[in-house]
């Protein structure tokens, strides 16, 4: 039973507090920050485990998309050059520089979706813009997503995108993530502008389920009197708040991290993104136990 209670206290996928459950996303697909970049082994250990997962995609030449975040070659595989420009011949002989695994590919993640438990969840974070990946790319996702029996949701910061995302997949989730431009907002007009804009954001035609907020931006506002978490649940939309990594995940909450961290859970996040997440669900308890 005492190792029972270990595994569960380790699995990383979520935190209930004060009758509010708080999923952990797994950021890039790590468990933890020492897991290489976009896994397909923790995608396949979360997918067992009913786990909140999420990975980056960038369009390639022939509209279908390969699992990185940058948008060119050199910074996380062996190979070179745009993405944009490549078709899925020309990535078959690419790796990635960790552990020099091959590249996963939108087909490989409509496969391996087939077998996921029916809590898992996968978040396709978009890296390129409607214009990029035009109505061939949403095709691809359409001919690729449309029968998968977990959930996925997609999401990116180009508005266009997810709409089309709406007209053509309708039965998968949508998320959006106006952090930046609240960003912008608040220094140049101030709070209640970005308050103003976010309510416009929920309103508007992507319809989403799902608001990405980082996690200091959320403080931030809090701070200032505007409870951004409770705004976006008002109208029924999730907020998931990105991303908050320990610096020491066997030591746990610095003083800092911790005066962080809980003011943020009080706040009440439907999901919190973390590259860490076993070990800031074993820190939460530790620190809930004292």
């Amino acid at each position: 039973m005492v190792q029972m209670t270990k595994l569960l206290d380790a699995q990383g996928l979520e935190i209930s507090h004060e009758g509010h459950r708080t999923r952990l996303k797994w950021h890039r697909l790590r468990k933890r920050f020492a897991d290489p970049l976009f896994s397909a082994e923790v995608m396949a250990e979360g997918f067992a485990a009913g786990a909140s997962m999420e990975l980056d995609l960038r369009v390639r030449a022939d509209g279908g998309f390969v699992v990185l975040h940058d948008e060119d070659l050199e910074g996380e595989t062996t190979g070179h050059g745009l993405i944009t420009e490549k078709s899925i011949g020309d990535l078959s002989d690419i790796r990635m520089q960790e552990g020099n695994r091959p590249l996963i590919l939108s087909e490989d993640l409509a496969a391996m979706l087939q077998s996921a438990h029916p809590a898992a969840l996968l978040q396709f974070d978009m890296k390129d813009d409607f214009e990029a990946i035009g109505a061939r790319g949403i095709e691809h996702l359409a001919e690729h997503f449309r029968d998968i029996a977990a959930s996925v949701i997609v999401s990116g910061d180009s508005l266009d995108l997810i709409v089309a995302v709406k007209e053509k997949l309708p039965h998968l989730l949508r998320g959006i993530d106006p952090t930046n431009k609240l960003y912008d907002i608040s220094k140049a007009r101030g709070w209640k502008a970005v308050e103003a804009e976010l309510r416009t954001d929920l309103r508007g035609p992507t319809e989403p389920d799902t608001i990405y907020l980082q996690w200091s931006l959320i403080l931030g506002a809090a701070r200032e009197g505007l409870d951004m978490i409770a705004l976006c649940q008002d109208q029924g939309k999730r907020v998931d708040a990105w991303t908050f990594t320990l610096k020491d995940p066997e030591a746990g909450f610095s003083e800092e991290e911790w005066l962080g961290f809980s003011t943020l859970m009080a706040l009440k996040p439907d999901q919190i993104t973390t590259d860490e997440a076993p070990a800031t669900e074993r820190a939460w308890r530790s620190r809930m136990a004292d």
